[in-house]
């Protein structure tokens, strides 16, 4: 997987990826060129074999505020309505690329995580923060709808409807504290713990069943649309698959010779 990206910071080491905007002196807001590099790393990152877990990072106390004010939302008023619509069809994109990406991403957030920011947050697929952050759905805040880049569909399934209602209605920050509450965090933890939490938590990751680990994060988005039946079976079929896998028969050998089992993926 490439780490030589131009409008992010990157690094890979030990199957880990590290990503983070890169804009501190601005809080890390986003970019049309961010926006779209970001997508086509996490569409390449479904066919990568060299990372098995990402941390998107905050970045000088703060992970993002967004969309930048002069350098998008200043040319989106002067677009026409094929020019809006392939934009936020592309900022759409970077969420489907997170949720397709095969790989789980944990969001170390601390301070500033609101607009886009936020839902970036809100499409990874686990949370950590610390007791500065603060999430906010903003959207109505600068004459908009709340329903941006799926927010009305996955926010809904994390905390809840009323509490996803209120926050897209109003564009409020929801706290570190509620965060955690509401289940939008799985974790709080000190400042300067953030990255170290993050870090061990995508290491016990990756030091799993990685395969499963795809199969779990693609069963946990596709299921969303499925009745009940349909998932069981779903999940059958998935899990017949993973049973084909070396890593299963490691498991078992480890476990029969009271060993802890060392996975490799397939």
């Amino acid at each position: 997987m490439r780490a030589d990206v131009t409008h992010f910071k990157c690094t890979i080491e030990d199957r880990i990826a590290t990503v983070a905007l890169d804009r501190p002196e601005r809080k890390n807001p986003l970019t049309f060129e961010s926006y779209a590099e970001l997508r086509d790393w996490f569409r390449d990152l479904a066919y990568a074999d060299d990372v098995d877990a990402v941390v998107f990072a905050s970045n000088g106390g703060n992970f993002s505020s967004g969309g930048d004010v002069h350098d998008i939302i200043g040319p989106l008023t002067k677009m026409s309505m094929k020019e809006l619509l392939a934009f936020t069809r592309m900022t759409g994109d970077l969420v489907k690329a997170m949720v397709n990406c095969g790989k789980p991403i944990i969001a170390a957030i601390d301070g500033t995580c609101v607009g886009a920011g936020a839902i970036i947050a809100m499409a990874s697929d686990l949370r950590i923060a610390t007791p500065q952050a603060k999430c906010a759905f903003l959207f109505t805040r600068v004459g908009l709808a709340g329903c941006d880049m799926g927010a009305c569909a996955i926010l809904p399934r994390i905390i809840g409807q009323g509490r996803a209602g209120e926050l897209l209605y109003t564009g409020r920050s929801m706290s570190a504290e509620e965060g955690a509450a509401w289940g939008f965090h799985n974790r709080i933890v000190p400042t300067e713990e953030l990255d170290g939490a993050a870090r061990e938590m995508a290491t016990r990751i990756a030091a799993g069943p990685n395969f499963g680990h795809m199969m779990t994060k693609t069963m946990l988005a596709q299921e969303w649309s499925m009745s009940i039946e349909q998932a069981i079976e779903a999940e059958a079929q998935a899990q017949a698959i993973c049973m084909q896998t070396g890593d299963f028969e490691r498991a078992y050998n480890a476990f029969v010779a009271k060993e802890k089992p060392i996975f490799e993926g397939d």
